[in-house]
Parts: structure tokens; sequence; C-alpha cells
């Protein structure tokens, strides 16, 4: 009778399993609300470290944990980057297996598990419980089908095809707008296996999920689909900045670096008027050299702006100028931390430099690796939301009069105003694809509704 009442409270039952990093995590649990939010149990699971780390709660997703083999440190306490893919792959499935089990036990089975598509072994898991699976993918559908065209062989790596490399459905793609790993030969070798390892199982999937909204890459989606049909289910934001449906849905509930208390932050934005302050920020995996934080700060000094900097304690007492920090002191202020949905939509907020990746929305963008240079093609050449700084090809530094330039025209410049225009543009298109009827939605209860039949 107890496994009868809850069939009848929830839909279906879904348990996500995210890569464990920043930008992974923060889009599959929104995307366990949106579900939560249509008459489904939704189950999320961190790893162990990261539950002991920040006890992570959410108001309508219920969360467990498995180990990803480091339960006393994370991802920190391994050797190297295929010493902690190794361990989590076998104590994850382990791991997961056991909590499989406890919903039978308990009377709530799981009838599909959400995967990141880093971390294809879940499907195995899966498979031997019978239960259905949906790989998510968390990066841009572009990104994926570049790295896909290279596991099956379609393109040959490191690159020596002249450019521009031709994939259908895709922009024309020089050397540099492609993801980093397929040109640079032996760049983070075990990164480049994991997202090509992405694609080794996902023929065997029963949905394949992508975080984009059709609109935004409608070209490359309809190519794609016809090699690996799949869903367009995002943009995986909180719902208070799209169709706002989703009770208590306005900010990320996981955050996964040390927090500064917020509202000094927005206390300070709040003083600056509409459209005058640079933020910048590179995202949790930045590592800029001194040479190039140098260049960043004479860059944004020389403009005049305000602006808000998030940068690690260690990189503002160890790479930026000698008293640069002193001397900024009245028109800008340094954070190793922010609200990111937050200052987004603060109004004082003109102008964002960041590194490009896939979950930030853009307008200046300095890409680094992997998937960042492809986002900054589609940001600058087909969505016309932002500017790419021009690397010196000399020492692969971006100079600070280029700096100077790019934040110039976005925050001032004609190309700025365009750019503006189209973000409105696509803001807008992003809450349809969300609202009720659109085509995330639409997708959303179709993967719903088949797994309700299955």
């Amino acid at each position: 009778m107890k496994m009868d009442k809850e069939k009848k409270e929830h839909r279906v039952h879904i348990l996500g399993v995210p890569y464990p990093s920043q930008g992974h995590v923060n889009p599959m649990l929104q995307f366990c609300k949106r579900l939560v939010s249509k008459g489904a149990k939704a189950t999320f699971t961190i790893t162990n470290f990261i539950s002991k780390s920040i006890n992570p709660k959410s108001d309508s997703v219920d969360i467990a944990s498995i180990s990803d083999g480091f339960d006393a440190g994370g991802f920190r306490q391994a050797e190297s980057v295929s010493d902690y893919l190794h361990r989590m792959e076998i104590e994850g499935s382990r791991t997961l297996e056991n909590l499989i089990k406890s919903y039978l036990d308990r009377n709530l089975p799981v009838d599909c598990i959400v995967y990141d598509a880093f971390l294809p072994w879940v499907l195995d898991v899966a498979r031997r419980f019978g239960i259905a699976g949906a790989c998510f993918f968390t990066q841009a559908c572009a990104v994926n089908y570049v790295y896909y065209y290279v596991h099956r062989g379609l393109l040959d790596i490191p690159v020596a095809t002249p450019p521009p490399v031709e994939i259908p459905g895709l922009p024309a793609l020089e050397l540099p707008d492609l993801p980093s790993f397929t040109h640079v030969s032996g760049s983070y070798p075990a990164y480049f296996e994991m997202v090509l390892n992405q694609f080794s199982n996902v023929d065997k999937a029963d949905f394949v999920l992508v975080n984009t909204f059709y609109k935004l890459e409608e070209k490359v989606v309809d190519s794609m689909t016809k090699v690996c049909p799949m869903l367009t289910i995002g943009p995986t934001l909180p719902s208070f900045y799209l169709d706002n449906r989703i009770e208590n849905d306005d900010k990320y509930d996981v955050n996964l670096f040390q927090s500064d208390p917020s509202q000094p932050i927005l206390d300070w934005l709040n003083t600056k008027p509409p459209k005058s302050v640079v933020y910048i920020a590179f995202g949790s995996m930045d590592n800029l050299p001194k040479a190039q934080m140098e260049e960043i700060a004479w860059g944004l000094n020389n403009t005049n702006f305000n602006f808000l900097w998030v940068i690690r304690v260690s990189d503002k007492e160890e790479k930026l100028p000698e008293g640069f920090v002193r001397a900024s002191s009245e028109r800008a202020l340094f954070a190793h931390w922010s609200p990111q949905l937050e200052v987004l939509s603060n109004e004082a907020v003109g102008c964002f430099f960041s590194h490009g990746g896939w979950n930030s929305t853009t307008e200046v963008v300095m890409p680094q690796w992997t998937d960042q240079t492809t986002d900054a093609k589609l940001v600058q050449d087909v969505w016309g939301v932002g500017i790419r700084v021009r690397v010196s090809e000399e020492d692969g530094i971006v100079r600070r009069e280029e700096i100077e330039s790019c934040v110039r025209e976005v925050m001032e410049g004609e190309k700025g105003k365009e750019m503006k225009r189209n973000c409105v543009k696509w803001r807008g298109s992003a809450k349809e694809a969300v609202s009720e009827g659109g085509t995330s939605d639409l997708n959303i209860d179709a993967f719903i509704s088949k797994l309700e039949c299955s």
C-alpha cells in the first residue's frame, strides 16, 4: 500500500547524478527542480565530501550522497585527474548501487537516472537494475557535436585539416574556435579522454538531454539530432530569472566554494549608476599567469569605469600590480566570491568580462581552454552578444590596450548597443522556451510522460 501511495503522489522517481564540479552541479539540480514542479519526485546526488563540507539543502529536491573515492578531501585529495576519475567510477558505482537498493527497500524505486555525460559508467549501473538512463549534456550542443565528430573519427586530432573545419549546423570553425583539446596536442589528456568518452555508450541511453534551448542552437540541434536524438531542456537557471513558475527558486542551492556575504556586494552595486560597472569573473577553475593578470588590471584601470572583480585572495596579493588594489579603491570592489545571478541582473552592471564558459552570460570573453573557445565563437559571431579579445601571437597574452578597447566597445560603443539588443532578444527566447508550451517545457513533459508509460 505504501508504494501505491507514493506512485499516486509522484508521477515518477528520477535520480540525478552530476559530475561534482560547480558548472555541472547547478544545471542538473535546476533541472531536478523543474521535474519536481511537474509532479515528479527528484533525488539529487552529491559526493560524500561535498555533503560533509557544505551540507546543501533544497526546498523541493531530496539530497543524497555517493562516494567519489575521496571522501576526506574530494578532488584535491587525488594524485591526478586520471586517478580521481578512476576511483570515482569504482566507488561511485558501488555506492550508487547501494543507494538504489536503499530506495527499493523503502518502496521508492528509481524509475530513471539522469546522469552527467562525463560519467557514462552510471548507465551501466542503471542497466543492472533495469532502470532507464538519461544522458545529460551540460555544455553547448555545438561543443558536444565537435566532440562527437572526434569520437566517431570524423575529425582527426590534433586537427590537421586546413581550417576552417566544416561541421553541419555549425559556422565555419578556425583553429582558435575549436575546443582546445582538439588542436593543442597532449593538453590535459585525462580531461580530453573524459569528454570523448561521453559518447562511448550514448547510443544505449534511453534519453539524451541537452542544457540548451532550441532557438539558441537551432541549426546544430537539428543536425546532431539526426545522428543522436536529443531533447533540449534548458536553460537551467533558477525560475525567478525565467518563467517564475517555480516557487522559491531564485538562487543556486549548491555553492562549492567558500562564499562572502552577498549583501555588501549588492549594496556596493546599488550605489552605482545604471550600466556603469564592469563585472570580471573568470570561473572556478581559472589560473591566469601573473603577466596576464597585470594586463587585465591596467586595461581596466585605463577605462576609468567602476569594476567588480571576483578574484582569489592569493591572486589579488601575488598577481596584481603593487598598489593597484589601494589605488583602485574609489571605483573598484574585489571579492573572492559573488552571487553571480544577482550581480548580472543588477542594473548597475554594463559589461561582463569572463572566460566564456557555457554557464555564464558573457559580453567580453577571454576564453582559456576546453569548451570556452567554441563558446566565444558563438557569443561573438552567432548570437551577437559579446566580443572576443585578441591574443598576442608572441606570448599568448591579451594586452591592456585590447582589453581597454573591448570593454569600451561593450560599455559605450555602437557594437555594444547592438549586443545589448541581442541580449534582450535571446533572454526573451530563453523565457519562452521554459514557459508553458515552450520547446524545453514540452520536451520535459514528453520526457516524464515516456517514463510514466515505460
